[in-house]
């Protein structure tokens, strides 16, 4: 199955094909479907948001990127190279160009170790520059997330949640990486901080080119940092389209139905709620036909029989459900050249 993306694959720095991750279940013969079957493309430079519930596979994919955790199939190609099974010396030397920044600020940094340390690790470890020049490189790094120098021989108890992710965010950039993934990278901190290290990310993407997969079920924060957004649920991605179009326009009834859940900042409005019934459905043993059937407002029949895959339902809009209007009339999967201006 052919990707969905809005430019053509020559200006993709990502590309994920088939990508599965199964893992064991202990004493038994099942596994967890934690992902299956997806694929995208991340655009050089843009940002890519993927949301859904907890559980639903994002933050595997991520890892699965970095090979974090072994894909049990599937493809990942960064810069049009294959790295599922490539040697770890090999491997090494790509991690320089793909970097993460975890969700947990504190659990992601060593408490033993200063921030000094913390931050010029990746440049001992692939031995880049002097004792000196890691120093001064630790020393910009710092002012570029916001934090003061002279505060590199603290240690990461001694600041607060949203410095600690700051703290996280330099050591990511530290080997001037091309692809960052960010794994719900602000969830764990307090509204008004999350909105600074948001603005933090945007503009260390505008200074140095970086792209991002930026992972979250906080769909506000995704639609304020996202060119694209993915919508993924019990494994599999079930629709993805320029950021825009998905929040004005959304097709797949689980993305209306997480849309619903926003809360808008005017008392005197209110937003009709889309009510799912029921509880997520066990990835060990997923729904047939269709995984979100079981709660489904329009699910009729034979969405039991029928696993539909991403279609492109408009152009650059794709998504995976049998109810879209046009689905069965719409084309397999393609590469279509997409400028936001052409979906408002």
């Amino acid at each position: 199955m052919t990707a969905p993306a809005t430019k053509t694959a020559e200006s993709s720095i990502v590309e994920v094909r088939n990508l599965v991750k199964h893992f064991p279940v202990d004493g038994s013969d099942d596994v967890v479907q934690a992902v299956d079957n997806v694929s995208f493309d991340i655009v050089a430079g843009e940002t890519l948001g993927l949301v859904g519930e907890s559980g639903c596979g994002k933050s595997t994919v991520g890892r699965c990127l970095l090979r974090l955790i072994e894909p049990t199939s599937g493809d990942v190609l960064f810069e049009g190279n294959n790295i599922v099974g490539l040697p770890n010396k090999q491997m090494q030397g790509l991690r320089r160009e793909m970097q993460i920044i975890f969700q947990d600020p504190y659990a992601s940094l060593n408490p033993r170790l200063s921030v000094r340390s913390i931050v010029s690790e990746p440049l001992k470890i692939h031995r880049i520059g002097s004792k000196a020049e890691q120093n001064d490189r630790v020393v910009d790094l710092l002012q570029k997330v916001g934090l003061d120098p002279k505060y590199a021989d603290r240690y990461p108890h001694e600041f607060s949640g949203g410095q600690r992710q700051r703290i996280g965010i330099a050591r990511a950039l530290a080997l001037n990486p091309k692809l960052v993934i960010c794994d719900e990278p602000v969830s764990a901190l307090d509204v008004s901080v999350q909105a600074q290290v948001v603005n933090l990310l945007q503009d260390l993407q505008q200074e140095f080119g970086l792209t991002y997969l930026f992972i979250s079920h906080g769909l506000a924060v995704v639609e304020h940092i996202s060119d694209r957004v993915a919508v993924m649920y019990l494994g599999k991605i079930v629709e993805i389209c320029m950021a825009e179009e998905l929040y004005e326009h959304p097709l797949h009834p689980y993305t209306k139905a997480l849309l619903s859940a926003i809360p808008i900042p005017d008392p005197t409005k209110r937003r009709d709620r889309i009510v799912l019934t029921g509880d997520v459905p066990t990835p060990i043993n997923p729904p047939s036909g269709c995984r979100f059937r079981t709660r489904c407002p329009i699910a009729i029949d034979e969405c039991s029989a029928v696993d539909p895959e991403l279609r492109q339902i408009r152009p650059g809009h794709f998504a995976a459900c049998i109810r879209v209007e046009g689905y069965n009339n719409a084309t397999a999967p393609q590469k279509v050249e997409t400028t936001t201006a052409e979906l408002a």
